[in-house]
């Protein structure tokens, strides 16, 4: 890949204000592209932008709350009148929080789903519309490990799922216009994860060698040429392991019967679905790796 695989792009980083979405936009800036650091907090993502600048890079910032339709809105407007084209965006704004599901409070089940899924939705729609009519873009959304299941995190990792999907549906449905749309699930040392490491009581420290900055070459390669034939997946980067996660699929056997009832849903379930149940949290489906 050359020094510069990303050179004149302009793309568009949601939560880019700190932590993950700040490594995705200064190696985007790196990689030569344009950088629109999008941030709540209007003074992290001018941060962000000015360390760009003041390395020889182009960005700009654009704070926004993306849970509205029209900010969405304007912010892939700003890229789109300002460098005359959006060619990628990082739907990386994510909320967290943690709790079972008898504590689940309804101001912060709300704050997730707006964040991590309305979100997504709202500036990926407007993404798209441009991508389309231009007949080439990308769409790198973020996902998860928490959407497998993970104690406390089931809000979390539930917009986080329906990230994943969202990803798979818009992936066909733009195939045809030149458009690719994929995931990334990256695990790095951030706030968040001290969160959940606290919660469960567990030393953090392991994760400290996961810096943030290790995950953004995928984002590179991604929103980059070389990436061209990758689109429609969920691509997770753990450290030193790059894994692809599987879609949803209907597993062997499928059992028949000319009308079901509750005696031969019981019949199946102890015969030939016997031991085929899944099991919930983080898996994998094999253990293979190539060095």
């Amino acid at each position: 890949m050359s020094d510069a695989p990303l050179a004149g792009r302009a793309v568009v980083i949601t939560g880019a204000g700190r932590g993950l979405g700040a490594a995705y936009a200064l190696a985007v800036a790196a990689a030569g592209g344009v950088a629109v650091v999008n941030d709540i907090d209007g003074d992290e993502a001018e941060r962000v932008a000015a360390r760009i600048v003041a390395g020889g890079g182009r960005a700009v910032a654009h704070p926004a709350d993306i849970t509205s339709w029209d900010a969405a809105e304007e912010l892939i407007g700003r890229c789109v009148e300002e460098f005359g084209a959006i060619d990628g965006l990082v739907n990386n704004a994510g909320v967290f929080a943690l709790a079972l599901p008898q504590d689940q409070q309804p101001e912060q089940t709300r704050r997730i789903i707006d964040v991590n899924l309305f979100g997504t939705v709202a500036c990926g729609t407007h993404a798209l519309r441009h991508m389309v009519a231009r007949g080439r873009g990308v769409v790198l959304n973020v996902t998860s490990g928490e959407q497998m299941g993970k104690t406390a995190s089931a809000v979390y990792g539930a917009t986080k799922a329906a990230v994943a999907t969202l990803t798979y549906s818009w992936a066909e449905d733009v195939r045809e216009h030149g458009v690719r749309v994929n995931a990334v699930s990256p695990n790095a040392h951030t706030r968040m994860a001290d969160v959940y490491q606290a919660f469960r009581g567990v030393d953090g420290s392991q994760n400290a060698g996961l810096a943030p900055e290790r995950n953004a070459p995928l984002v590179v390669y991604l929103l980059s040429d070389r990436g061209a034939a990758v689109t429609g997946q969920v691509v997770r980067l753990s450290g030193e392991e790059l894994m692809l996660c599987t879609h949803p699929a209907i597993l062997e056997p499928v059992v028949r019967r000319d009308v079901w009832t509750v005696e031969s849903l019981a019949e199946a379930f102890e015969s030939d679905l016997a031991g085929r149940q899944q099991p919930a949290g983080v898996r994998r489906v094999r253990s293979e790796v190539v060095a």
